[in-house]
């Protein structure tokens, strides 16, 4: 493998990788608060729909963007009225959410489009286009360090960068405010954060918003970034494997991004090398499609060790009287 390709490789992994770490991000707020949130696929799937619909039909992505957003909040809400305020079964509220994301995306797109469940191709202003950072274009010819910067580091959507920012920015938020604080104590003890007079239901429902907000730029950029419009079930299980590298990450904001990052990589080495053999007998595509999601069971039954959530986390609270 020569070091073009190395970058080419790479460049796929930050690309793929985006979604990825802003819905591991959302699961990690909204874990820290005790909320567990398996409905992350479908709030990305519902903003990715809202996104590339309202893009088309205003040839505006920042508005489709905003659409993702608020489509996502929507979910969340429904989630966090079903889990806070009536102390439902989480598991079974996510569930819900995702299934109700699979159907009704597909059958308001048919509905509006009537393109099977798809939206139109995105072109010009209803798409995120790739941005130059200063000095690409002059580093370009320094030896390694050129090209790493102007092949590896520039040329993505800014979502992309919106996503690689957003690691710091929750590490300091949950680790160096007054609010992350609170907010990691209500998953480990909600009824001592109730005692000292902070409202447990208040920074629940803030996570969950939080975890909408980060859904739907993930979504936003699946349709209107990744690829030109919405098509069915074009998540693929991306909420799911957040999740799972929210584990391997032990909740932690740095240890996610290293987890995402490890998807991504395994994500484009399977698209890069489609077309293996081994032996001289050909390796169906389905098999190097499915290799990412293997190997990352593999590596999370394999190398995790022991990971302990939140204390609180799942267990609805009931001030004492």
């Amino acid at each position: 493998m020569d070091f073009a390709t190395l970058l080419q490789i790479l460049d796929s992994t930050l690309r793929l990788s985006a979604p990825l770490i802003l819905a591991c991000l959302a699961g990690l707020f909204s874990e820290r608060a005790g909320i567990l949130d398996i409905g992350l696929e479908g709030k990305m799937l519902v903003a990715a729909f809202a996104s590339g619909a309202v893009a088309y039909t205003t040839g505006s992505v920042w508005i489709g963007l905003l659409a993702a957003i608020g489509a996502s909040m929507v979910l969340s809400a429904i989630h966090g009225v079903a889990s806070i305020t009536f102390r439902g079964n989480q598991l079974i509220s996510g569930v819900a959410l995702n299934f109700l994301a699979a159907g009704m995306t597909v059958l308001i797109a048919q509905s509006w489009f009537g393109q099977g469940g798809r939206t139109p191709s995105l072109f010009g202003g209803a798409r995120f286009e790739p941005v130059t950072l200063p000095f690409a274009e002059a580093l370009a010819d320094v030896p390694i360090l050129g090209p790493i910067y102007a092949d590896l580091l520039s040329g993505h959507s800014i979502l992309v960068y919106v996503a690689l920012l957003t690691v710091p920015l929750t590490w300091w938020v949950l680790f160096r405010t007054r609010f992350g604080l609170r907010l990691r104590a209500v998953g480990e003890n909600p009824a001592a954060v109730d005692t000292a007079g902070v409202s447990v239901v208040g920074l629940r429902y803030a996570s969950v918003a939080i975890a909408g907000l980060l859904c739907g730029i993930a979504g936003s950029y699946l349709s209107t970034g990744l690829q030109a419009g919405f098509v069915k079930d074009m998540t693929a299980g991306r909420g799911y494997i957040a999740l799972a590298a929210l584990i391997f990450a032990k909740w932690r904001p740095w240890y996610a991004l290293g987890a995402c990052l490890l998807f991504g990589l395994l994500q484009a080495l399977a698209l890069r090398y489609q077309n293996l053999d081994i032996f001289g007998i050909p390796l169906p595509t389905q098999i190097m499609d499915a290799a990412p999601y293997i190997l990352t069971v593999v590596i999370l039954a394999g190398f995790v060790g022991k990971a302990i959530p939140p204390r609180a986390g799942g267990q609805p609270y009931v001030k004492e009287r």
